[in-house]
């Protein structure tokens, strides 16, 4: 909400909220039920709102990183395939993880099996998944301040794209990400051990989502959507 109203009246500055004032009128009558309802409808469900200035105090910054304040406008208008996000959705007891990419236009995911969260581990699995697919479907990627993302002018040279960061505690700008992490919790729940989840597990939920129709893009799939984009793509070069 906070970042459609910037695009919709950007030169207007009585017509601006941040995120943080949302939240705060929602768990300002938490109690109501409205507020109730109003919380179940956020990502987290917390019932109240935890204070972010203790997190990441100390926290070590990612070097030379791009932010989202940078990235081009078209991407946010999703014109065109290509432009990813990224994240770690973290298992039980912070052992465990697997990654997820997810195209903005499409809704293509691609789940990534990682066998711990060191930086150089996680971008060398992204890089390899990644560079199955044609460069014009992997044109750059928003991610979030993880530090699983150190490396990323690494993934960047091996890939070929442009990488993103998004601000933190703003998990809405990569709202495209957390919806499709909200999905693969429906078959992965919390308190999982994804070291226990074999690749070929992975793989069948990947295909599942993959080819499950989107109210979203028209109740087309997003494999559909894809193909769309690949033969538009092939008959621009014929």
């Amino acid at each position: 909400m906070a970042g459609q109203i910037k695009l919709l009246y950007p030169n207007d500055p009585i017509m601006s909220i941040s995120y943080e004032s949302i939240y705060k009128h929602i768990y300002r009558s938490r109690q109501s039920t409205l507020g109730k309802k109003l919380i179940k409808l956020l990502p987290y469900h917390h019932h109240k709102r935890r204070d972010k200035r203790k997190f990441g105090k100390k926290r070590t910054r990612i070097k030379d990183q791009v932010s989202i304040d940078l990235r081009p406008i078209e991407i946010e208008k999703r014109l065109e395939a290509g432009h990813l996000e990224g994240d770690l959705m973290i298992g039980v007891g912070h052992k465990s993880a697997i990654g997820t990419i997810v195209d903005r236009k499409t809704r293509y995911v691609i789940i990534v099996p990682i066998s711990n969260r060191k930086s150089k581990t996680v971008t060398h699995e992204f890089a390899k998944l990644l560079n199955k697919h044609p460069q014009y479907l992997r044109k750059t990627m928003t991610y979030d301040n993880g530090m699983e993302m150190a490396n990323h002018k690494w993934l960047s040279e091996k890939t070929g794209m442009d990488i993103y960061f998004a601000h933190p505690y703003s998990s809405w700008e990569r709202g495209t990400n957390e919806n499709t992490n909200g999905l693969i919790r429906r078959f992965l729940p919390k308190g999982t051990d994804f070291n226990t989840i074999t690749t070929e597990e992975l793989k069948r939920i990947e295909n599942n989502l993959n080819n499950r129709p989107r109210k979203v893009l028209g109740f087309k799939t997003p494999n559909e959507m894809r193909n769309q984009e690949i033969n538009k793509i092939s008959n621009t070069q014929a």
